[in-house]
């Protein structure tokens, strides 16, 4: 590319140059014949042969110098290209820099081309271009940068520093160069001279003419008139920047710096230069100080003076921001500020640089306070109306990055106060170099600047001195280890998990290292000089800290300053300067509380006002938290602090809060005592003070938020946002002090012991004491201690004085006090117990605690917090020793109780009731005593090996012994509690650590033990106040009947034991160790106590002990041997039967409003119960013993006299138990239980019906239940005595089932309508169940249950029945089963005919069939008559074949078929008129009434025609085919003929002959067509003639074997009707077709004629059915020639009609009528 270019542009020169410039020309042809000479292989090998052409760049040299414009500019181009290839001989290249030079005057476009040359230049050629040539391309640059073109002069500028760099960068490579370059010359230093090499003069000759033109003074070295100044200054910024290293190394650049850099920037600076010029001398001697602080030492004090002066006498801002941001710079950098203070400051006889500036910073800070919003507390700035828009404001968090928000740079003459919204620049001053007037400095700018400075110096010193603090891991694990340059207090064995969870982040951080003691550090001088910074400049920093600290900041400023003050705090406390620490420490403690609160609150003469009703409604709030070591108040009993705070007032003195800011403060006070705690001593007071100052405030005010004041009044929507935020953000920082707080505390785990005597001694001074009541007035209170203490003792404390009108400030003070040193106890648990109590402060502690609960001077809550406390630090060294050896554990644990014990003794003192606060708070206090022996037990009771019986002790301390009259005393065992309890409020603490006993640790009781813990369960049982708990301690018994009956292998219960007087004979056995047999004796002791339990006169509480007692003779009872049986029977269980009948039968005839006499009939059925589960599980033992039927005798004795109590649900639990053990003797063969306890068990049962009072049904109780075990008694009975069961046994039965069934009472939400009722299924299982193998027992069966078969269809209304729920629907249609069942068994026995038992149940079963869609109620399931139905066929044909072989007297006979005839009429009909709304399915219905006719048209044709039938009953039957045949309703005339009269004949054929009117409307189709249509056909079959043949199925009858006689009687019977009904339709058919003219006859009368005819013609009737008649001779056919007339008329009107089907059948019958006739 590059040969392409240079050949194109030689060409152009060489064309443009024809006619003037010969010698360009041809030198121009001459370089264009050595470029083609060249072979271009690559651009490398172009460019380097090139340069073996001296003579090539001639051309372009002669073109720059002919100042022509084409001809320069393709000259420069090429020489560009050139010089970027490397393709220019080093022998021209003075020649082309001079050609450079003169083309400077070209235009635009060249002089750019030359700016991007000479850097390549210097570049590619550095080794060449050096002095003169060096000089004349500096020139070139020096020359375009004149220019006025704006573009070449920028352009030029920034090649001529890249040149000067480029000029230091050779120097640079000089330097490292291993080659030995000779020097060229010497020049000048301070001492003397030196010689350089080439790179290093040119630099230096460079450098300083920069220097010197900048200064205004001719160069040396260039040759170039002039240099803006601003521009110079820039440069030397460049150099200074940019080889920083080369003025450390090169002395002459130094003496440069020293005799020309320094002096003109401070004499500029001194000056009034503009504001252009003094940001470049700024940002120079900024440079300067930084990187060159060493090598110019007098001329940098120098700098620092005239920049503090500036800072503190000038009056132009923009210079004073300029100085600040120099100074941030600085502070910045905190090894730059170490060693400023190190030349300077530690130095003797030189300048106090760091402490005059910090001195500034406080004068600074002062010098306007409106400015700064600076007042008596820290407020929000406040923006002026005419500033600009804010932005987001930045949260408060508790570990917040400092940052910057960039804000608009804005006028703000009203804003007040430092915020990051207007005291800050978008771009610092030092940095704005495009700018030649002064930019709007905000007001408070340097004051924002100031506390960047403060920032940075507590960062950059924490950054030093902190990790300097932290041991090595050899020495932590020495401390670990407890060697002896540590007394840790922590042992090192016998550690729980949790204790070392707890404090393990703290045994990491042990005694912080001071860093002063590491001599052999390198950086130990560092650490002096920062210790020496601190105590020289503390007081200045301090000052300034204080300034911001209340004037108006912003959060994010606000928050820097309080790290700030942390920081520097903790760095002087880590060296050990306890002066700055202290002062910082109660500078951050005022800042904490409001400014008024310290002055009240350590005012000796002022007494503390009490809080306000709000104070005494807020404790809700995150204050009132476990975890919150500021607020007590939540941790007070809740009685306590109501009745505390109903005594206290309002508070008058400031009402004073707590804000955001003054948790933070708090936060970093915190902080600091967790950072320093084991060096603070003395110190604890300032920490512990404010923390306890801040607590009272926040109780005082009802821990509501204090709102953050605005530094000025006026509308700043943003601060109002930030006050806002702060606010909200009130908890949150809540619960960080809370945090750090409890950090503070848990830190004391890795304090030496003397560290923590102090800290206790600190918080012990925070007690205040009343004093005896009897000096008048209010004695002023004692400065707080601020003295360390070297003795846990506490000589020196805060004294209150109990004659104010309110206590509620030292009330929440020593509350305060309480809680700390519950906590220090807590926390601190492991040294307590490692150490002596002297030591470890263990006594005083417990000491200091115990007076405080018991003191009757203190007030309620003080009292209340000092035993939680107690009861806190007994409960944590509890768990503690847990994993002690047994002997070590004992001796501690019996120190605990006795604790807890001698806790509880003053409150037994005869006066301590006296007073009815007293004795209230007193309650209290017990109260959280019990609840600490709750804990202790929970905790580790399963390690308690001493103490048990100062347990029970503690137990048993709630319980008064009360001495009771004989009067009094209503229970006739003697055996009421003598004991009341002190208060119902102690009840439940007290129970909690015996139901812990008993549920938890029965294994770890000693045996003597056992008695009291029988004896104060009864004491809980009998107890008056809390039923739950006699409840609940009722289900203890079981848990140690269980527990002892595991521990003695076997229950040895005899006769002697109860054969003494009382319990005395128990009581001595059971006093024995178990290994001689004291299980028994106990458990029969248990046994008698739960009795007597029994016996109380709460239900609830009886019952539960009746269970218990079952369930605990039961569970036990395989154990037991019979003697024990009957001694529990007649020691327990009969004496709960006697105690129940007497209390029943001590209430004669008792309302049913009497609870107390309800409440025993519950007590009664629930021994029931329980002797019921005892006799099914253990039967087998009761009857093996001899005394079996004596107690069988008694328990069916006990039964009877309850049921005569006629009490339904002491009936039903009777007959429930005797089901069950019935049940469970058929399930066991035992030779005790014979036929003797049988029938005494059928007595009890056939006494009577289990109803209520009188026997007489009460709709007020349901009886159902009662009936319903009843039954099942018997039918667990009658399994047992079936085989001797007899028929009046039978009879009974069934006569005392019946009344039961009556006597039934409906029940609640129960109806029989689709299922049976639980009696009713019970009772049809007895039916079910009863033999009928013996004579007599069938009839009596089939008849009850035909009678409940007809229960439900003799009901007067029976949707009236179904509203009362007594339908007896469901019971029905079982019973039809039975019934079925019954008679298809017995259908032999001759009895259930004779008797009229089979009459019976056909009557029953045609009852719901006759009544079909009449009956109203409407079941779900399958209809009564369906099932009805199909059980009276399956009866029939059972029943039928039987009759044949009976010689029955012919009334039973007629009666029977007649009840079969209306059965059949019945199946047949159905009255449509009176169907049901729905659920009817009329077709499906007529479908199965055409099966079962058919079916039982085969069991009974033809016997119906049998001569024993009477003739009634056939006509019967055949006038019901007849009137069921119809299948078109007749005229009004015809029905009134058919259904007139009952029986006999309803009109003669003649009538028929007559011709009626016609009808013109149509009736329809009877809804069941065909069912007329089969009762139709069986008019025919019956009429029809039939083949004499021998015996039939059919013939049922005996005394007829030839069925011709049985049909001969039926067709005589229904011909009549037969030709009555054909008639019917022939005579519709003349009378009403021809109305219709031709129009065809309606298609069902149509479809009915054409059979009928149909029929006529087919039929051959029997000979003897119908008579014959006059002159005519006819056999079969007689049934046409009745009709003959009709068919003549008929014919004629179906002729007229046209309908040629119907007129053949006409036409043919009267033919068959013709051949009749002979014709």
């Amino acid at each position: 590319m590059t040969a392409q270019l240079l050949a194109s542009e030689l060409a152009n020169l060489i064309q443009e140059s024809k006619r003037k410039h010969n010698d360009l020309r041809q030198a121009a042809e001459k370089s264009l014949d050595e470029l083609r000479s060249v072979k271009t292989t690559s651009e490398a090998q172009t460019s380097e042969d090139l340069a073996q052409h001296p003579n090539f760049v001639n051309p372009f040299i002669i073109a720059c110098g002919t100042k022509n414009v084409k001809f320069t500019g393709i000259a420069i181009v090429c020489l560009q290209r050139l010089i970027v290839s490397r393709a220019l001989p080093r022998s021209k290249l003075s020649q082309v820099l001079e050609a450079l030079q003169q083309a400077t005057s070209a235009g635009l476009d060249v002089q750019l081309k030359i700016l991007q040359a000479l850097p390549a230049l210097l570049a590619n050629y550095s080794v060449d271009v050096k002095g003169e040539l060096l000089v004349t391309a500096l020139n070139v640059c020096f020359i375009l940068q004149s220019s006025k073109n704006a573009i070449v002069n920028n352009t030029s500028a920034a090649t001529l520093q890249q040149l000067v760099v480029s000029v230091f960068d050779k120097v640079v490579a000089e330097d490292k160069s291993a080659a030995e370059v000779p020097a060229v010359g010497e020049v000048p230093v301070r001492d003397g001279a030196v010689p350089l090499k080439a790179a290093a003069m040119d630099a230096y000759r460079v450098f300083n003419d920069i220097c010197l033109l900048t200064e205004g003074q001719r160069p040396e070295y260039l040759r170039v008139s002039g240099l803006a100044q601003t521009f110079g200054l820039e440069l030397i910024e460049s150099v200074l920047t940019n080889h920083a290293g080369i003025f450390s190394a090169h002395p002459e650049q130094v003496n440069v710096l020293r005799t020309r850099v320094m002096p003109f920037i401070i004499s500029a600076l001194r000056g009034r230069p503009n504001f252009a010029i003094s940001v470049r001398l700024v940002r120079i001697l900024y440079t300067l100080l930084r990187r060159h602080l060493s090598l110019l030492p007098s001329e940098s004090g120098d700098a620092f003076d005239i920049l503090t002066q500036l800072l503190d006498q000038d009056t132009t801002s923009w210079k004073r921001a300029l100085c600040m941001e120099v100074f941030r710079g600085i502070f910045a950098e905190h090894a730059l500020l170490r060693r400023i203070f190190m030349l300077y400051d530690a130095q003797q006889g030189q300048k106090r640089v760091l402490k005059n500036l910090t001195a500034t910073f406080v004068r600074v800070s002062t010098e306007k306070p409106s400015v700064i919003g600076l007042g008596h507390q820290s407020t929000i700035p406040v923006a002026s109306l005419n500033s600009g828009p804010s932005s987001d404001q930045v949260m408060l968090e508790a570990s917040g990055v400092t940052g910057i928000i960039a804000g608009s740079v804005t006028s703000d003459g009203h804003n007040t106060g430092i915020s990051t919204q207007w005291s800050m620049m978008r771009v610092p001053c030092i940095d704005q170099l495009d700018k030649t007037d002064a930019p709007i400095i905000p007001e408070s700018y340097v004051y924002s600047l100031t506390l960047a400075c403060i920032t940075s110096l507590s960062e950059g010193l924490a950054k030093f001195i902190l990790p300097l603090t932290v041991p090595n891991d050899g020495r932590r694990k020495r401390g670990l280890k407890q060697e002896a340059g540590r007394d840790s207090p922590a042992p090192q064995s016998h550690e729980t998990p949790e204790k070392l969870e707890r404090s393990a982040s703290f045994k990491r951080n042990p005694v912080p290292v001071n860093p002063l003691t590491l001599e052999s550090h390198p950086l130990y001088q560092d650490i002096k000089a920062c210790s020496a910074f601190i105590d020289e400049c503390w007081p200045a920093i301090l000052a300034t800290c204080s300034t911001f600290l209340y004037a108006a900041l912003d959060s994010e400023y606000y928050h820097g300053l309080v790290r700030a003050f942390q920081k520097f705090a903790h760095v002087a406390g880590l060296l050990q300067l306890a002066t700055p620490r202290d002062a910082f420490l109660t500078t951050l403690g005022k800042a904490a509380v409001p400014p008024n609160v310290l002055t009240a609150c350590m005012n000796a003469g002022t007494v503390r006002p009490p809080p306000s009703p709000a104070a005494i409604e807020g404790s809700g709030n995150i204050f009132s938290n476990a975890r919150g070591l500021l607020s007590v108040d939540s941790l007070v009993s809740p009685p306590i602090a109501a009745t505390e705070k109903q005594r206290q007032h309002s508070l008058d003195a400031s009402n004073a809060t707590l804000n955001t800011r003054n948790l933070l403060c708090l936060r970093a006070l915190l902080n600091l005592g967790i950072a320093l705690g084991p060096t603070l001593a003395s110190s604890w007071s300032i920490i512990l003070e404010t923390l306890q100052q801040a607590d009272l405030v926040m109780f005082a005010s009802g821990k509501a938020a204090g709102r953050t004041p605005l530094a000025a009044k006026g509308l700043d929507p943003q601060a109002e946002q930030e006050a806002s935020t702060l606010l909200a953000n009130f908890n949150t920082e809540v619960r960080a002090v809370e945090t750090a707080a409890s950090r503070l505390f848990e830190s004391t785990v890795d304090f030496p012991n003397p560290a923590f005597v102090e800290i206790v001694g600190a918080v012990c001074n925070l007690l205040e004491h009343a004093e005896p009541p009897s000096e008048a007035g209010s004695r002023p209170q004692s400065p707080p201690s601020t003295g360390g203490l070297k003795t846990p003792s506490v000589p020196h404390k805060r004294v209150m004085s109990v004659s104010s009108p309110s206590s509620a400030g030292p009330n929440q003070e020593n509350q305060f006090a309480l809680t700390k040193l519950g906590d220090l106890a807590s926390i601190n648990i492991e040294r307590l117990l490692a150490y002596p109590p002297d030591v470890s402060g263990w006594a005083t502690l417990v000491n200091e605690l115990v007076c405080a609960l018991s003191s009757v001077s203190n007030t309620a809550p003080v009292r209340a917090r000092a035993a939680e406390t107690l009861v806190r630090m007994l409960l944590e060294e509890a768990g503690a020793i847990a994993p002690q050896p047994e002997e070590i554990r004992g001796q501690i644990q019996r120190r605990l109780l006795e604790a807890f014990r001698d806790s509880l003794v003053p409150f037994r003192a005869l006066d301590r009731g006296a007073s009815i606060a007293t004795n209230a708070v007193d309650v209290d206090i017990h109260k959280v005593i019990l609840e600490g022996l709750k804990g202790l037990l929970e905790n580790c009771g399963e390690s308690l090996v001493s103490g048990w019986e100062l347990t029970f002790e503690i137990i048993d301390s709630i319980f008064i012994r009360r001495d009771i009259s004989p009067e009094e005393n209503a229970d006739p065992t003697g055996q009421r509690a003598t004991f009341v309890t002190r208060a119902v409020k102690l009840i439940r603490p007290s129970f909690a650590s015996l139901q812990l006993i008993c549920s938890d640790f029965l294994p770890s009781l000693p045996n003597a033990c056992f008695l009291n813990l029988v004896d104060t369960l009864y004491k809980f049982c009998t107890q008056d106040d809390e039923l739950n708990i006699a409840l609940t301690t009722v289900t203890f018994f079981w848990a140690i009947s269980d527990f002892l009956s595991a521990k003695s292998k076997s229950m040895a219960i005899t006769e002697d034991m109860i054969s003494g007087p009382g319990d005395e004979p128990l009581l001595m056995l059971a006093a024995e160790p178990f290994e001689k047999g004291s299980g028994a004796p106990l458990w029969m002791l248990l046994l008698l106590r739960l009795t007597a339990v029994a016996m109380d006169q709460r239900l609830e509480l009886r019952n539960s002990a009746i269970q218990t007692l079952m369930r605990i003779v039961s569970a036990y009872g395989e154990s037991l041997s019979p003697e024990a049986w009957s001694v529990c029977m007649r020691a327990v269980i009969f004496r709960l039967f006697s105690s129940v009948e007497r209390e029943l039968s001590d209430t004669d005839e008792p309302s049913t409003k009497d609870k107390s006499h309800a409440e025993w009939q519950d007590t009664a059925t629930v021994v029931i119960q329980g002797v019921s589960d005892l006799f099914c599980s253990y039967l087998n033992l009761l009857t093996a013993h001899a005394s079996f039927p004596e107690i069988w005798h008694t328990l069916i004795g006990t039964f009877r006299t309850l049921l005569d109590l006629r009490i339904l649900d002491i009936n039903a639990a009777t007959y429930i138990s005797l089901r069950d053990i019935l049940h469970r003797r058929a399930e066991q063969e035992t030779s005790g239980f014979g036929k003797e306890s049988l029938d005494l068990a059928w007595e009890m049962w056939s006494h009577g019906i289990p109803v209520s009072g009188g026997g007489k049904d009460e709709t007020s109780e349901d009886n159902q239940k009662c009936l319903v075990v009843w039954v099942e008694a018997l039918h667990e009975l009658y399994r047992l005595i079936q085989a001797d069961f007899g028929v009046e046994q039978v009879r009974r039965m069934l006569t005392l089932l019946r009344d039961a069934m009556q006597h039934a009472t409906p029940g609640a939400y129960a109806s029989d309508t689709e299922y049976v009722t639980p009696l009713q299924a019970k009772i049809l299982e007895a039916f079910r169940m009863v033999r009928t193998d013996l004579h007599g027992i069938p009839s009596a069966m089939i008849t009850q249950v035909a009678e409940f078969v007809s229960l439900a269809f003799t009901r007067e209304d029976p949707a009236q029945a179904a509203g009362e729920r007594r339908t007896y629907v469901a019971m029905s249609k079982e019973s039809m089963s039975i019934l079925e069942l019954l008679i298809v068994n017995n259908a032999w026995e001759r009895d259930i005919y004779e008797s009229g038992a089979f009459a019976t149940a056909l009557s029953a079963l045609a009852k719901p069939v006759m009544l079909k869609y009449q009956f109203r109620v409407v079941t779900k399931s399958v209809q009564p008559w369906r099932v009805a139905t199909q059980s009276a066929l399956a009866v029939l044909k059972a029943a039928l074949p039987h009759l044949r072989t009976m010689d029955l007297p012919p009334g039973i006979i007629h009666h029977i078929w007649a009840i079969i005839v209306s059965i059949a009429n019945s199946i047949i009909s159905a009255d449509l008129t009176v169907l049901p709304e729905e659920g009817v399915d009329i077709l499906g219905d007529q479908d199965l009434d055409m099966v079962a006719f058919r079916k039982l048209r085969q069991l009974i044709i033809p016997a119906l025609g049998d001569e024993r039938v009477l003739e009634q009953t056939r006509k019967t039957y055949a006038e019901g085919l007849f009137r069921t045949s119809i299948i078109h309703a007749p005229a009004p005339i015809e029905a009134a003929a058919i259904y007139g009269q009952e029986g006999g004949d309803r009109l003669s054929l003649s009538s028929f002959y007559k011709k009626r009117n016609g009808r013109t409307i149509d009736p329809p189709p009877n809804r069941r067509a065909l069912m007329s249509e089969v009762c139709l056909d069986e008019l025919f079959s019956l009429v029809e003639a039939h083949k004499e043949v021998g015996g039939a199925a059919g013939d049922a009858i005996a005394g007829e074997t030839n069925t011709h006689a049985l049909h001969v009687r039926l067709a005589r019977t229904v011909a009549p009707y037969l030709i009555l009904r054909c008639a019917l339709t022939l005579r519709g058919y003349v009378a009403d077709q021809p109305l219709r003219g031709r129009m065809p006859q309606p298609l069902s009368q149509r479809k009915e004629l054409i059979r009928i005819l149909r029929c006529l013609v087919e039929l051959r009737s029997e000979p003897e059915a119908i008579s014959d008649a006059m002159n005519v001779d006819s056999e079969t056919r007689k049934h046409l020639l009745r009709l003959y007339p009709l068919l003549v008329s008929a014919v004629q009107v179906a002729g007229t009609a046209g309908d040629e089907e119907v007129l053949g059948l006409i036409r043919e019958a009267l033919n068959v009528v013709g051949g009749e006739f002979g014709l």
